[in-house]
Parts: C-alpha cells; structure tokens; sequence
C-alpha cells in the first residue's frame, strides 16, 4: 500500500504532460529498496559536430538514500535528450548529475549503449559519487 504523502510534489504522475523536462521528480524511498535500475532502449540526441541523430540506449542503476526517481519524470527528462547536441559520454554525466541532485541516492551508475555508427558502437559509463 502507498505511503501517505508518497506523491506530495509530484506534478508530473497524473498530469497530461506532452513535453520534455529538464527536471526528474522523486517520492519516498520504501524501507528495504536497496537498489533500482531504469533501462530505456530508445534515447536520441544529436551528434554535436555532424547534427546527425544518435540513437542510445540508457541504463540508470541506483541506491536510493531516501528518495526514488518517479519513472514518467524519467521518461519526459531523456526525451529532452532529443534536440541536444552532446556525446554520448557526456550524456552519461549529465544523467548521473540530476539523479544525484534530484534524489541523493548512495550511488549511481549511468551507463549509454550508442548504437554503431560507421561501425563503431559506443559504451560509456558515469558513476557518482
């Protein structure tokens, strides 16, 4: 059963929402979730030289400290990955940067698939702190 108060701040869950955000949203750690992992295959942004698009896939591991990431907040904040112009690996700092912010988790690990370009697929991974 949800906690009372679990989605006080919450403007996101529930809400029509149809654009990018550039915040994620958090709710009440439950007692005893020790980790969490958020896979999202289908992530787009644009090469910052060619204006190509790139096309990633993003896993998102976490210990909570007393917050959890909301997942639709998730969903609208990679969409705003879309119009960037960023490589993959700093897309996997700036993930890793607003999931340290937004829930002050013991750690996080950000880790971006980039699909093969010109032959070459590209990993790279973030850890915080």
């Amino acid at each position: 059963m949800a906690e009372q108060g679990a989605t006080d701040g919450l403007t996101i869950l529930g809400a029509t929402v149809r654009h990018p955000v550039e915040h994620l949203e958090t709710f009440p750690a439950p007692d005893g979730c020790t980790k969490v992992r958020f896979t999202c295959e289908e992530v787009t942004s644009m090469c910052p030289v060619t204006e190509q698009p790139d096309l990633s896939t993003v896993v998102i591991t976490y210990e909570p400290g007393a917050r959890c990431i909301e997942s639709k907040s998730l969903k609208l904040y990679l969409w705003s990955f879309r119009d960037a112009a960023v490589f993959a690996e700093q897309m996997a700092v700036d993930i890793a940067t607003e999931v340290t912010r937004a829930a002050a988790p013991t750690w996080v690990e950000v880790h971006v698939t980039q699909r093969a370009r010109g032959g070459i697929e590209t990993e790279t991974f973030a850890r915080l702190p």
